[in-house]
Order: C-alpha cells, then structure tokens, then sequence
C-alpha cells in the first residue's frame, strides 16, 4: 500500500469516532466547505484527545508522522509536545509543512478562515493537563478544565461559520461546558479505570461518596444523588446556552440546534437510567434527540 493511502487511512479512522459523538460534527444539510473544515477541526480535537487518552491506533503510525521515536511512542506527554510543534508549522511558526495527514489538511481551513492558535493550544493544554491532574477539588477548579478542554471547540465552530461575536462566544463557551460536563458524566467508570475523576472532590464530600463507590457495578443513593445534581448543573449550562441558536439564522442554526439538543438528550438518557452511570455510558435514542433539537428549535424549554 502507498504510503499517501496509509495516511489517508490512518486519519479516516480518527474521523470515523465523529458518529459517536453525541452532537452532531458536520451533518450532511452545511454546505460542503463547511462541512470539511468542520471534519478538519474535528480530527485535530479527536487526535490530540486520543494521544491524551492513550487511544491511538495500535501500531505507532501516528508518533511516526509526528516524528516521535519508536522508544517513546507511548510517552503521551512527548507525542502532545510533537503535536503541539506540528501545530505551529500548521500556522508558520516553525520551518516546514506539517507532518501529521490531520494537521496537513488543518491548514486550508485555518488560512480560509482565519483561524488563531489560542483555540487549539487550549486543547493540547487541557491533554497535558489530565497527564498531570487526575482529580479536581471544587467546581470551579473543573470548569478552568473546562475552558481548555471544550469551551475551545465551539469557538472554533463560530470562527468557522464567520459568526464569533463576544456574545455568542459567551452563550458557546455555556453550551460546551455543560457537554463536557455530561460526558463526563456519562463517562465516570471508563475515566476511574485511568484513574481520573471529574467529578468535584467538594460535592463528593458533601454527598457522602468515596472514590471506592465509583468502582461499583452499580450506583448507590449517593452516587445516584451526586450525579443527578451535576446533571442539574449541565441542564442549566446547557439552558444558560441556548439563546446562541437563535441569534443565528438558516442551516448554522439548526446545527448548534444540535449541539444543544444533543447535551439535552444525553441528560435525560442519564436521568432515564435513574442517574445510574456506573454500568456504562447512558446513550439517548435519536427520537429523543430529534424532539429535542425540535424544541430548541422552537424556542421552547
């Protein structure tokens, strides 16, 4: 196989986790420009959180774009240092194209729209970040993890469709918090067996759970209890958001419709399994979300 198909391949099977998501990446109604510089940010956020996560593709494909020795491979922080110096030849701070098939087709989209680097550093700091902090004491302590970790994606939505104002950049930093925070939600027993825990140490505290009863095949009444009141939270992030979707207009609206519809939806699914997180990820059923994104579109709720 041509080493150009192998690359090809290798990027296609980061951009293949976009169906998992719970909104959607870029749906088939944006126009098509849109849709591939949608993909290409999608794939840099994808690749930067799987080289966090420990996710790669088995194999060593990616370290080797990155020009990571073989020895080093698996060292997580190394391979963010590479990819934050292929993030820099995307915007001409450093000699050279980029190495990384992902950051090679980036740079379209940042030069056609103007893109900064402050968005995507974010990112690479919030991956560095979960390298180093595995738990986090107060809310406010997870929502600065936060402002890395997800609020960096929709600003780079608004930046894409030309319409970042500091309102709307306010109403998306809402919407992507309260996602990040459901998914963490959703995500609690995947992210204890990498020892990380998102949920604050103060409101563990306050409702009686300890570490050891997030490793429990199901959920107590405090564990139950603590997670429906981060839900809560994300409900209210995700409300404190919403007005976003309708300061825009034609196929941009129905998209960040989706976005909120897709918070909305996966908050219900958690609450629809009793706030039972533990057994797995609470996955809403797409009926749900199409009412959902109708309502957001409506304006209701």
């Amino acid at each position: 196989m041509a080493t150009d198909d192998l690359q090809l391949r290798d990027a296609s099977a980061v951009l293949a986790k976009a169906a998992d998501e719970n909104f959607p990446v870029a749906p088939f109604f944006l126009p098509r420009a849109w849709r591939n510089d949608l993909m290409a940010v999608y794939g840099y956020a994808r690749l930067v959180d799987d080289i966090g996560d420990g996710d790669l593709a088995p194999g060593g494909a990616d370290a080797r774009h990155l020009g990571v020795a073989p020895e080093a491979a698996d060292d997580r922080l190394v391979l963010l240092d590479a990819f934050e110096a292929d993030l820099h030849r995307v915007f001409g701070a450093a000699s050279g194209a980029p190495r990384h098939p992902l950051m090679r087709a980036l740079v379209p989209t940042v030069r056609r729209c103007g893109l900064t680097p402050e968005p995507f550093l974010g990112l690479i700091e919030a991956n560095r970040q979960d390298q180093l902090v595995a738990r986090y004491e107060t809310y406010d302590d997870l929502l600065a993890y936060c402002e890395l970790s997800a609020n960096p994606v929709g600003r780079l939505v608004l930046g894409i469709t030309g319409t970042a104002t500091p309102e709307r950049i306010r109403r998306s930093d809402a919407v992507c918090t309260a996602l990040q925070i459901v998914e963490h939600l959703q995500d609690v027993a995947e992210d204890l067996g990498r020892d990380r825990i998102y949920l604050p140490a103060e409101d563990m505290k306050r409702f009686h759970v300890r570490e050891q009863d997030l490793a429990a095949p199901t959920a107590g009444a405090s564990v139950r209890a603590l997670v429906a009141y981060e839900a809560e939270r994300a409900r209210c992030l995700l409300n404190e958001g919403t007005p976003l979707v309708g300061s825009v207009h034609g196929r941009l609206k129905v998209l960040l419709a989706g976005f909120v519809a897709g918070g909305r939806a996966a908050v219900h699914a958690i609450a629809a399994a009793g706030y039972d997180v533990l057994p797995g990820p609470p996955k809403p059923a797409k009926p749900r979300l199409l009412r959902e994104a109708g309502a957001v579109l409506r304006g209701e709720g």
